[in-house]
Parts: C-alpha cells; structure tokens; sequence
C-alpha cells in the first residue's frame, strides 16, 4: 500500500510539474499606452494561440504603476515579459534582478546600443521627445529651438510639461541630469519653474492643452503629436537642439522576467514585439520610429538618420532617475 501512494505521489507530481507552465498563456505588463499596445498583443493571440493576459499603466501613472509592480512581485512573479516604452525601467528591473536574459534572434540587426550587453533588455521602434506647439498662437520663426529658449520671458506660462515623477517625463529629466550635469539641470529646472511653467497631468494633457490653445507649446512624445495631427490639432512640432545636446530617443524595450510562470510563451512574444512587421505597425498606428534597416514605414515618418540624438548612457540615466526622485518631489511642491 505504501509503494502505491509513492507512486501515486510521484505520479502527481509529474503531472503538476508537466503543467507548471500553462502553455496557452502569457502573462505582459506594459507602460505603452493601451491603444497603441493591444492591437499588436492581440495579434499575437490571434496568429499563435497563446492567450494574452495584459496589466496596463493608467496615463496618470505612466511607467511607476505597473513597475512598482514587478518590484513587489520579485518573490513570487506573476508576469513573464515587461514591454516598456523607455529603457529605463527596464534597466532599474535587472539591477534588482527581476529579469533575465534572453538574446531573441529577432533583434541580431538592432544596434548594440539599444541593447543590454547582458541581454536583460532589447530596444525596438523609438519615439522621440519633441516640442509641439500650436499654429495659431505661434509663427514658425517664434518657435523655440532649444529646451534653453523655454525659460525666455516671451514663453512665460505658455510653456506645459508634464508631472516629471512619471513616465517619459521622468526619463527625460534624468537624462538631462546625465548630459548637462546636476547643477546645470537644476537651474534649468528652476528657470522653467520662474517662468510660470504648466504642470499637466500627463504627455496626452500636454498634447491637450496645446491643441486648445491654453498653452503656446509643450514638451511631449511623437505619437502623442500625431495622434494629435490625426485629430485634426492644428499644431506642428520640432525636434529640439538639433545644434546642441540633441533630441531624447526612447526605444520601446522588452525583458524576460526572472522565474516568470510561463517562460517560453515569454520568449515566443518578445520574438514576436521584436520583428519588422511589429515595427511596421508601430510605425503606422502611432509614428514609431524602426530600430530595424529596412522597413516599410508611411512617408511622414521621421527617420532617426535625420536627427541628431541626445547621447546618453542609458545605465547612468536610470541611476539619474532613481537619484533625483526627492528632488523632483520638492520641486513639484515649490
């Protein structure tokens, strides 16, 4: 009787570890907005069979909620693949050691430098940060160039930003700490807050206020502008210091997470957020820029040959990020 419940014991765990790993599902996090994200996840779900189950950050927390998240899960994770919309997040992950590497095949003509050299993270279709502004409260030859010229006294309180304790926001700040230095970006930051900045709540209420008109301009992201352009926003936008520090780059990145439940489902969708089609899309429903040679984008893309980036160590930014936190808290309250 005893070797039959042994076998019997053994025989269930067999069948439990067999099952371990639910092979028709995959579990992602993302910090890309909803609109944007869902499509390609569900085309995902629809071409394999693997059904997508989606945690999505809110516009408001943009980047901390679901981040946050993997931090308190790193003992029990729930989650198999984190799609970020910045490298940021991501590097602060694997510094915690909640992601693995995973080097996808799918991402072998990606530049190194949108790649951990460990493999915790792989970049894929960038946005840029940029300034929109609007049409009929600014002539082109008014339009600031630089993020310096935002503090001039022309652009007091027509100048809107968002919260920088979130999303892309933050990443941009941090790397502005990282380029200019701390005591530099400071004063930049205190300049902007003596010239009667706009705090809004978000990229999209950045986009918002401009197309109605309550601010000249303001700091956002390129698919932010063209869903505004789509929209009918008389509005247009520029690239700024383009002869200076450059423009913020942000890849979307994507990570394996450590122990994550359904491991290889998690590599079969990083392959997949990895491929040209998948930037194809991006560069179609939301004005990403392909990190791939040679794929088909619509004609008003932008092609990152054509700006001059801000050059940044993207390991030193994410410190940056974690660093000024309590700084930035002051400042919002100032």
């Amino acid at each position: 009787m005893n070797k039959l419940i042994l076998k019997i014991a053994i025989l269930i765990s067999l069948i439990t570890a067999g099952c371990s790993e639910n092979t028709d599902t995959v579990v992602v996090y993302t910090t890309v907005d909803q609109i944007f994200s869902e499509p390609i996840l569900k085309d995902f779900e629809s071409q394999t069979g693997i059904k997508i189950k989606a945690v999505y950050d809110t516009e408001e927390t943009k980047s901390t909620g679901v981040l946050n998240r993997l931090i308190a899960e790193k003992d029990n994770p729930q989650c198999d693949v984190f799609w970020s919309g910045d490298p940021i997040r991501a590097i602060v992950l694997k510094n915690r050691g909640i992601t693995s590497p995973y080097p996808s095949s799918m991402a072998n003509d990606i530049d190194s430098i949108f790649k951990d050299p460990d493999d915790h993270w792989t970049g894929f279709s960038a946005r840029a940060r940029v300034l929109v502004y609007n049409k009929n409260m600014l002539k082109k030859t008014d339009v600031p160039q630089s993020i310096f010229d935002l503090i001039k006294e022309q652009y007091r309180g027509q100048v809107a930003i968002a919260n920088p304790l979130f999303g892309t926001t933050t990443f941009h700040v941090a790397a502005l700490f990282s380029v200019l230095g701390e005591e530099t970006a400071k004063q930049l930051l205190a300049d902007l807050k003596n010239n009667d900045v706009v705090i809004a709540s978000s990229n999209g209420d950045v986009k918002k206020q401009v197309v109605q008109g309550k601010v000249a301009c303001g700091l956002t992201d390129t698919d932010d502008v063209y869903e505004a352009i789509k929209e009918g926003g008389n509005i247009g936008f520029v690239f700024l210091d383009q002869h200076g520090i450059g423009s913020l780059i942000m890849p979307n990145t994507v990570s394996l997470i450590n122990n994550s439940p359904h491991t290889n489902n998690g590599k079969k969708l990083i392959d997949y957020l990895l491929r040209k089609e998948t930037e194809a899309k991006l560069a179609k429903s939301c004005a990403q820029m392909p990190l791939h040679k040679g794929v088909n984008t619509p004609e008003d893309i932008p092609s990152l040959d054509n700006i001059v980036p801000m050059i940044i160590d993207y390991d030193k930014t994410a410190q940056k990020l974690t660093d000024i936190q309590a700084y930035l808290k002051g400042w919002l309250e100032k």
